[in-house]
């Protein structure tokens, strides 16, 4: 029997911070749980990244739920991204039944049903506000990351990007990538090539290849205006809670590559906006990724170094990133490295590799003499798990056999009907739900394509029947914005954004 005044003295110890804090549970030794004994998370360290990680069943949700709803009582907007679809729920009260109020006489607190603030966003045709980012956005350096480009294709692109910059041609969408590609392997190569240097065919159908293969998992719904604002992630409710995004994704399971360009240009996107902050007292925003392993399952070796740097960098600008997953072995070493809060619920010994994870893992927390941590993986119930996190001085804190607190909302999904008034209440639909088409490279090439096209169809060979020449097609009168954009000033500016947009985030990359 372990000595539980030693026990005590060690948790409380460990666990007493001087900053705001929320509460996970209570810690348990011999299975059973120690009162005065509170496991707390320092919200100043929220912004140091964690992970949760469990067997099917074990509760990593619900504990991803728990911290996300004490983040928003503590004022911290929160971004989760559902993978299963199964978090809509806290924006619904919970209801008690006999296992909580069990579960909350042991941990002396009194269960308090609540709804939370929730805007629901989406990256395809589910309900929710649209997220979508412009290709110029992304820039040329993320854009070939993400399309998996050799150097030479690279350096390519980032021509095509200067091109434009030059000729007032945006690139807003993947319709536009296409044809600026297709324009300069065919109908404008020897304009670029006068300008800009040799264009190799073999390049441009193979990045118009790479092209398509993302448009086939879906990126023609994420690439295009009106382009998300991420500020708009970070919105206080009127009564003062954060607002919890949930992104729905729960149909990117069999689209890794439009899954992970998503995650690395939003955490691209943060990093290039938000200002350097240090360690604040609290986090300005936290996002929890569920079912993690998606990321990292097929994502390239140079995707997941950039991935990588993102975790490390984006902590100075007062974001957290949570991983939440079946096995921290799903999570790359160099990034479960950086996450100083681990959640670690039960893990399963079916096969012989099975019992290897569990001794790798257990081998990665701190030792204790309270517990044989490789022995426990496989022991903890549901609604239990080993924490350690780390204190406010960046020290780690002693291992704790933790019994957790319970959502006090809703532990299930919405109804249809429910979603549907989410979505009609909130505050960003109508800014981010309508379709933009303006005209951009796409329309701007086919217009001059087919101006020069009509002379040549007015032409005859010698000796023909004499036709009448084709009257010259009247130039369309422009818009004010266009002639903003063709007006010396204005393309003066373009290229100064353009310019300061490389620069940020080739500096990101170095």
């Amino acid at each position: 029997m372990a000595d539980t005044a030693q026990f005590t003295s060690q948790i409380q110890n460990g666990y007493t911070f001087k900053g705001e804090s929320l509460k996970l549970g209570v810690a348990m030794l011999d299975g059973q749980v120690v009162p005065g004994c509170d496991i707390r998370i320092p919200l100043r360290t929220m912004n140091r990244h964690g992970l949760i990680a469990g067997a099917t069943g074990t509760g990593k949700t619900k504990t991803l739920q728990v911290i996300a709803e004490a983040l928003s009582d503590a004022s911290i907007p929160v971004l989760l991204l559902d993978i299963k679809g199964d978090l809509s729920g806290i924006a619904a009260p919970g209801a008690e039944n006999d296992k909580i109020r069990e579960r909350y006489q042991l941990l002396q607190e009194t269960y308090s049903p609540a709804a939370y603030p929730v805007e629901l966003l989406s990256l395809s045709k589910e309900k929710g506000v649209r997220l979508r980012a412009t290709v110029a956005e992304f820039g040329p350096v993320l854009l070939a990351k993400v399309l998996e480009l050799n150097d030479t294709q690279e350096g390519f692109v980032a021509m095509l990007f200067k091109y434009c910059d030059d000729k007032g041609l945006p690139i807003l969408d993947l319709k536009d990538l296409s044809k600026i590609l297709q324009y300069a392997g065919n109908e404008g190569k020897a304009e670029i090539e006068k300008e800009y240097g040799k264009i190799s065919t073999t390049s441009t159908g193979t990045i118009l290849r790479k092209v398509i293969e993302l448009q086939q998992q879906g990126a023609d719904h994420f690439f295009g205006e009106t382009s998300f604002d991420v500020n708009d992630l970070m919105h206080i409710s009127s009564d003062g809670r954060g607002m919890i995004n949930i992104l729905r994704v729960t149909d990117m399971q069999d689209r890794p590559k439009l899954f992970s360009t998503f995650m690395l240009q939003m955490l691209a996107e943060m990093y290039a906006t938000l200002p350097e902050e240090g360690d604040l007292d609290k986090p300005k925003l936290v996002l929890f990724i569920d079912e993690a392993h998606l990321i990292f399952k097929e994502a390239s070796k140079v995707l997941l170094q950039q991935i990588e740097t993102m975790v490390k960098l984006i902590r100075s600008k007062g974001v957290g990133v949570f991983f939440c997953t079946q096995n921290p072995q799903d999570v790359p070493a160099p990034v479960l490295s950086q996450l100083g809060l681990k959640v670690q619920h039960a893990l399963r010994a079916f096969t012989a590799g099975d019992r290897k994870d569990i001794k790798q893992t257990a081998e990665n927390y701190p030792e204790s003499d309270f517990y044989k941590t490789e022995d426990l993986l496989t022991q903890l119930g549901i609604g239990e798990a080993l924490v350690t996190l780390l204190n406010e001085k960046g020290v780690p804190t002693p291992l704790a056999h933790t019994y957790l607190v319970s959502p006090r909302s809703r532990m299930d999904i919405l109804s249809e009907v429910e979603l549907d008034a989410l979505v009609a209440n909130s505050r960003l639909t109508a800014k981010y739900n309508q379709d933009i088409d303006r005209e951009s490279a796409y329309e701007i090439l086919a217009s001059r394509l087919e101006q020069t096209a009509a002379p040549a169809a007015g032409s005859q060979p010698a000796g023909g029947p004499a036709r009448t020449a084709a009257p010259k097609p009247a130039k369309a009168e422009q818009s004010w914005v266009e002639q903003a954009l063709n007006s010396s000033a204005g393309k003066q500016v373009q290229r100064s954004i353009v310019r300061t947009l490389f620069g940020v985030i080739q500096k990101m990359f170095k």
